[in-house]
């Protein structure tokens, strides 16, 4: 079946260039158009849709304020944000997939509109429009435990936790800090695929959801409990022990995953730093990045728990780390939230 997406966008340059790009690829379909959120909206109501390109600056109500309706009317639709890279944008942006936009998409200048780009953007499309159908192929689609009686209980008292996330990851993220208890006081390390420009605002919006204070790291940032350090967007997080201290290091040494930055250094490196003392959540993101990093920590006595198929935008990483059967958790973002700070206290294993 093909992936039906609709276009919401005022220009009709980029609603054409749009349109011809998706119908240059045979297994996705136009399910229509529309000038403005609130057409949009009205169409949604008797025409489905699998994936939503989403303009945010539009007259009339924008792409933002329309945004929860949009989730709402599209009854499981993934909404892609179309953006600019200024400040503005980013400060947009980052609302719209806090509450709930899968991913994000640069809107180019006149003559941008290339074939990278149109690669780029069918690439998102196929990988948000294909949701569905790999949560039909066998995924977990509801609140499972894996092994949990073996690594809930055979795993070491973690000394930190590390998130890894990508697309529709923030929105995870920002369900599941609400959630941890104001009394959790792990370091919390959080590697997002992100652009660089927009880690700044992101490090300012986890800090509001966490009520914990937020860094992005640098070469030499301390990693200290109670605090969130956030991967820059110019390159990996690696953590190493100095005395009894945990510092950050930035690097940008290409990745297995090609990730800029990459979940798995961080895991690799945490899992040698803390023996093993770390608990990784894999949130919803494209691809595989985190599987290498969460199979370092396992082998060290670390542990890992992953969001489920149900309420992630794409099952590519939480799956990997699930179907290699490194997971001892595979939940929702709320649920993972108390497994987090009930596993936290578990004594120490001997």
């Amino acid at each position: 079946m093909a992936v039906r997406v609709m276009i919401v966008d005022d220009s009709l340059t980029v609603r054409t260039i749009f349109k011809r790009m998706v119908e240059s690829d045979r297994n996705m379909a136009i399910a229509g158009t529309a000038s403005s959120a609130e057409r949009a909206i009205a169409q949604l109501r008797t025409t489905p849709a699998d994936v939503i390109l989403l303009d945010l600056e539009m007259p009339g109500m924008g792409g933002l304020d329309a945004l929860p309706a949009i989730l709402e009317t599209a009854e499981g639709a993934q909404v892609l944000v179309v953006s600019s890279l200024t400040e503005d944008g980013a400060e947009a942006t980052m609302a719209a997939l806090s509450m709930g936009a899968a991913d994000t998409m640069l809107k180019p200048r006149p003559g941008g509109f290339n074939e990278d780009y149109r690669t780029q953007l069918l690439g998102k499309i196929r990988a948000l429009g294909s949701t569905a159908s790999e949560a039909a192929g066998g995924a977990p689609t509801a609140t499972e435990r894996l092994g949990e009686e073996t690594h809930l209980r055979s795993g070491k008292r973690p000394e930190v936790l590390a998130v890894g996330a990508s697309t529709g990851g923030i929105h995870a993220l920002n369900l599941m800090l609400r959630a941890i208890p104001p009394e959790f006081n792990l370091p919390i390390l959080v590697t997002q695929h992100l652009p660089a420009s927009f880690v700044s605002v992101f490090a300012r919006q986890i800090e509001t959801v966490s009520a914990r204070r937020t860094v992005v790291a640098e070469d030499g940032t301390e990693i200290r409990p109670g605090e969130v350090v956030i991967a820059a967007g110019h390159g990996h997080m690696i953590v190493r022990r100095v005395g009894e201290r945990l510092i950050a290091k930035v690097s940008s040494e290409p990745a297995q995953s090609g990730c800029m930055p990459s979940v798995d250094p961080m895991l690799n490196s945490l899992a040698h730093a803390c023996g093993g003392r770390v608990l990784a959540v894999i949130l919803s993101g494209m691809g595989r990045d985190g599987l290498s990093g969460a199979q370092d920590l396992v082998e060290r006595g670390g542990t890992v728990f992953a969001q489920d198929a149900d309420t992630s935008a794409v099952w590519g990483m939480p799956g990997a780390v699930a179907k290699a059967g490194l997971a001892s958790l595979v939940a929702a973002p709320e649920a993972l939230a108390g497994e987090i700070a009930s596993f936290a206290r578990l004594p120490v294993s001997r």
